[in-house]
């Protein structure tokens, strides 16, 4: 942090989507500024492209494996969280995810319907020698997710569209003191993604009372405790969080609102921030506790291990612990430096920055996940 803003911690962004669009350069601005010398678009309908496009290249985030990258015309390169953004908002442009003709910048259902493998696997180059982890699981997620477009009106409206949310958001919103913005309680945004999108998770996830639960896992640790049955089940919600951040930052850029309750969100428990930890000494597997992967000697295994899901919920954990002890030495409050803005700075670049040293070859994580492209 101190690298890279000095005592600047105010400069610190937020942790979101936008941030892996603009690798390398702007693409979001722009896209801004292309709608708005054109006359395309007033703020609220900017506002709703923008959802539209983090949603989409959210779902489409999980890690891209070691093997995959993207390059762009001109011939630079981005792989893993970079790389799939940059593609994205390139399909995004190109209008994959519109079935308006006269406005390939948007998103909806009944594109997202006919979303195929294979057009998936050819705007993302992928290849036999560019091969893409979880390929099938990410083309899953975009057709569940027109399926709860669909589902979902009062958030989503008629048409399906996730940008729709903001009428949803607007609803739920108040004037603030000094009556120069409007307040929107995150509690709203979490119901629309939470309630809205269940559909898009897989449906042999975890389930409670019939539900699909989405990135919950049971934990072997709390099992013994557990009085209800509920108890032993830990939830996530990792892509659904990375979602919020995104989408959080879109709105406050283009309509200037104020979202309240942003002190209720956990950190990420994804392997940049809970690789640090193992990296660092500060987490350690029990001997014996996972296969080792012949190919890298990593330990390896699914997301619904019971290490994985305890490494998961320390990571959690951790996260707070670290923002915590930045601030006392920083002398800042959690209103001069949120957690957004560590997980940016700190965790989640320190996490890659480790891994890249400790592992040059690949810069993955110190674990061999088993991804199907909905969780990692």
């Amino acid at each position: 942090m101190s690298r890279d803003f000095g005592s600047n911690f105010d400069q610190i962004p937020p942790h979101g989507r936008w941030r892996h669009f603009d690798i390398g350069r702007p693409r979001v601005e722009p896209l801004l500024s292309q709608w708005q010398s054109q006359s395309l678009a007033d703020s609220k309908e900017a506002s709703k492209r923008l959802i539209d496009l983090f949603v989409v290249s959210v779902l489409l985030d999980a890690g891209a494996g070691k093997d995959w990258g993207y390059t762009e015309d001109g011939g630079a390169r981005f792989t893993r969280s970079e790389g799939l953004a940059v593609a994205s908002i390139h399909m995004f442009e190109a209008g994959l995810f519109s079935s308006d003709k006269n406005q390939p910048h948007r998103v909806d259902a009944a594109a997202l319907s006919k979303i195929s493998v294979d057009s998936i696997a050819k705007h993302m180059q992928v290849s036999e020698s560019n091969p893409l982890v979880g390929l099938e699981g990410r083309t899953s997620l975009l057709k569940n997710l027109s399926n709860a477009l669909l589902d979902n009106p009062k958030f989503f409206g008629e048409v399906g569209r996730p940008g729709n949310m903001l009428g949803f958001l607007e609803s739920a919103s108040k004037s603030s003191s000094d009556g120069k913005t409007r307040q929107v309680p995150l509690a709203a945004l979490w119901q629309i993604l939470i309630e809205g999108l269940s559909r898009v998770w897989p449906a042999t996830r975890t389930k409670l009372a019939g539900i699909a639960l989405g990135d919950v896992w049971p934990c072997e640790a709390l099992k013994e405790s557990a009085k209800e049955e509920s108890d032993d089940l830990v939830p996530f919600h990792k892509l659904t969080q990375w979602m919020t951040y995104s989408v959080v930052e879109a709105i406050k850029q283009t309509m200037k609102w104020e979202i309240v309750g942003m002190e209720d969100m956990t950190g990420l428990p994804e392997y940049r921030n809970g690789g640090l930890f193992m990296d660092l000494g500060v987490l350690s597997l029990k001997p014996d506790a996972l296969p080792t992967d012949p190919q890298s000697g990593l330990p390896k295994a699914a997301s619904d291990h019971p290490a994985i899901v305890e490494w998961r919920a320390m990571t959690v954990i951790l996260l707070d612990r670290v923002a915590d002890s930045i601030r006392t030495k920083a002398g800042l409050s959690p209103a001069q430096l949120n957690l957004a803005q560590v997980l940016e700075s700190a965790t989640w670049k320190g996490g890659r920055e480790i891994a890249k040293t400790k592992r040059p070859e690949t810069g993955g994580p110190p674990l061999e996940l088993e991804s199907d492209g909905t969780v990692f």
